[in-house]
């Protein structure tokens, strides 16, 4: 894509930057007469925190002072609970956050101008292509298949001497089917050593396959394994933004390097760690929208949808050229939904009166494109 020279007295950013795509956050819903409005644009925790994480975080007093440079009490929580090293943990200001510390250490313009290469599935998150491509990298997407599942084979046969990293993204958004374990590891035996291979695993407390990624596991057998994973989904705690990355001291310790200071606040580090300290009430949520998860998924199979197998908090629909058509219906019922213009329209599960409604649109609404 070329980019147009800025007129004499213009500010222009890089071209590398004109020439991003925009990220598009879930949209607020509108107000519809007689109806609640329900926000299932963003896959938040409708439950929201634990208690004992608001509180925490209510308690604060110290926001006159800096916070922790490197959330030294939260990775000493995380190497706790997950019986791993503390140098091994990296925190961020959300899973993406801890992605782009990663992608900013480990891909961008090599020594002789050339672009280093981040092979990903799409669609899966959209915030990859651009924090890629911020660092100067070139991204290598590769399509997902009709299941909305990574084609692995078809990313490792993209793999070149200029790969340097490979994102997994599990369950994947916003389709929503997870990878195996056995798969990944089979996976990761066929990728060459020196190419980090990252493990998103933003939505993992919601898989229930028979077959879960283990992303520590995977860390503790291949070096090369870096695993993303952020309290905004399971623990609620979406507004606070904090995420970290466990990977080996081959990898962490170059992470350090470009982690932001101070990144993780005092409020969000101390409402993490006081949700990890009452992981029940965490899990006994995640219960609850895995159960909704459930209602959604079986009315809409009733109905005669047609979707990928979702392990995540939301749900696709391929609706195709359908889909801001679709987007607008459920609006008009009050319902905030993320549409993505000719591919589908990922729906979060709400609460339990926001999934109803949704599941009401789904039985009248017409679209060819989505029902059987």
């Amino acid at each position: 894509m070329s980019i147009a020279e800025p007129a004499p007295g213009v500010i222009a950013p890089r071209p590398a930057v004109a020439a991003l795509p925009s990220y598009a956050a879930g949209k607020p819903p509108k107000a519809a007469e007689g109806l609640t409005p329900f926000k299932l644009s963003s896959n938040e925790n409708p439950l929201g925190p634990v208690p004992a994480a608001a509180e925490a975080a209510a308690a604060v007093q110290s926001l006159h002072r800096y916070p922790n440079p490197a959330g030294e009490a939260l990775r000493t929580e995380l190497a706790g609970h997950f019986e791993v090293p503390y140098e091994d943990i990296v925190t961020g200001t959300g899973s993406l956050g801890a992605l782009t510390q990663i992608i900013s250490t480990f891909a961008g313009t090599g020594e002789d101008g050339t672009a280093d290469e981040v092979i990903y599935a799409w669609r899966s998150f959209e915030a990859y292509p651009i924090v890629v491509r911020t660092a100067g990298a070139k991204d290598v997407p590769v399509p997902v298949t009709a299941e909305g599942r990574h084609d692995l084979e078809a990313m490792l046969a993209v793999i070149t001497e200029r790969t340097r990293v490979i994102l997994l993204c599990t369950p994947n958004n916003p389709t929503g089917p997870a990878l195996t374990h056995t798969e990944v590891t089979e996976f990761l035996t066929k990728v060459p050593g020196e190419v980090v291979v990252v493990v998103d695993e933003a939505y993992l407390e919601f898989v229930r396959s028979p077959d879960p990624v283990d992303g520590l596991a995977l860390y503790r057998q291949f070096p090369n394994v870096a695993v993303l994973r952020t309290f905004s989904k399971a623990h609620g705690l979406a507004g606070l933004r904090v995420g970290y990355s466990i990977a080996q001291q081959s990898i962490t310790q170059h992470l350090r390097k470009t982690a932001v200071p101070f990144g993780v606040s005092a409020v969000a580090e101390a409402a993490a760690v006081a949700s990890l300290r009452h992981l029940d009430q965490v899990h006994a949520r995640v219960e609850e929208l895995v159960g909704e998860r459930q209602k959604v998924t079986q009315a809409l199979a009733e109905a005669g949808w047609r979707i990928p197998e979702t392990q995540a908090n939301f749900v696709w629909l391929p609706l195709g050229t359908e889909s801001l058509d679709f987007a607008q219906a459920a609006g008009v019922q009050a319902l905030a939904v993320r549409p993505f213009a000719g591919e589908g329209v990922r729906v979060s599960i709400g609460e339990p009166e926001a999934n109803d409604r949704f599941i009401a649109l789904c039985r009248t609404y017409s679209g060819p494109a989505g029902v059987a």
